[in-house]
């Protein structure tokens, strides 16, 4: 199942410090896609951070892989929604939307195709591989029994992110599950982290495009990037009041709002 959207990130506040934007963070919203992507280059990896039922995000996101493509520095694109090991780049640019698809193991009930099927192909018909990016589920349970994952992240981050998934699971799930369930969303971080450095080219940028909660600075794939990695990321913001939160991200892109909706109540009725 996909994570839900955003919630994590209301977790990251204790660990995110006041500062000024940065000049390519403070780029109005208005600003066309194509400059703001510029402003924030060069960088080995670019991260999308969505929430996934956001139809602008998309947009955005589709957006930026035309933008890198037309200036010729689009690597590749990496998405959670596919795992590693997962990848069209044996496809040719004129591959129909089913082969690639296929190619990518593409599971339609969790990523609705007519979400991610523009920005895909966009990268596919530039001639660029689509990569899958997230942990494959046959690796899950060794992960969760993983506990070198539990110092991957410093202690405090580690227990925000354990804290996001108590709330991602409605706060339902056992105390005894909440270290193995940390350890998989960590694995799932390095195994983004480690499908970018794969990817990477000299000069040009990696897409990733991921929940919001992957691609903080201070929880997610940038903890697990190497140092001669450079990277940046870009918080795709639904609504919800402005956040000063350039210690988790290198800019902010607002979208409008979406109408709220309780992702819990309907697991909370059938456990009632």
């Amino acid at each position: 199942m996909p994570p839900r959207p955003s919630r994590a990130s209301r977790f990251l506040a204790p660990l995110v410090a006041a500062a000024l934007l940065a000049g390519c963070a403070a780029l109005s919203a208005e600003a066309p896609v194509a400059r703001r992507v510029a402003a924030l280059l060069p960088a080995d990896a670019l991260l999308l951070g969505e929430q996934h039922d956001a139809p602008e995000h998309h947009a955005l996101e589709r957006e930026t892989v035309q933008a890198l493509a037309e200036r010729g520095q689009l690597a590749a694109l990496a998405l959670e929604m596919a795992e590693d090991g997962r990848s069209s780049a044996r496809l040719p640019a004129t591959a129909t939307d089913a082969q690639v698809q296929t190619a990518l193991g593409w599971n339609e009930k969790a990523w609705p195709w007519t979400r991610y099927g523009p920005t895909v192909m966009t990268a596919v018909r530039a001639g660029v591989p689509v990569v899958g990016a997230n942990l494959p589920r046959a690796r899950m349970k060794d992960a969760m029994a993983d506990v070198s994952l539990d110092v991957q992240l410093n202690g405090e981050a580690y227990a925000a992110q354990q804290e996001a998934v108590r709330e991602g699971h409605c706060k339902l799930l056992p105390e005894s599950q909440i270290g193995p369930m940390t350890r998989i969303q960590v694995g799932r971080d390095r195994a983004m982290a480690q499908a970018l450095v794969k990817a990477r080219q000299p000069g040009k940028t990696v897409v990733l495009i991921a929940g919001a909660g992957h691609v903080t600075k201070v929880l997610g794939v940038p903890q697990h990037l190497p140092t001669d990695v450079s990277v940046k990321t870009v918080h795709l913001q639904a609504g919800g009041p402005a956040q000063d939160d350039t210690d988790a991200y290198d800019a902010t892109w607002r979208t409008p709002a979406l109408p709220p909706v309780d992702y819990c109540a309907g697991v909370l009725r059938r456990t009632s």
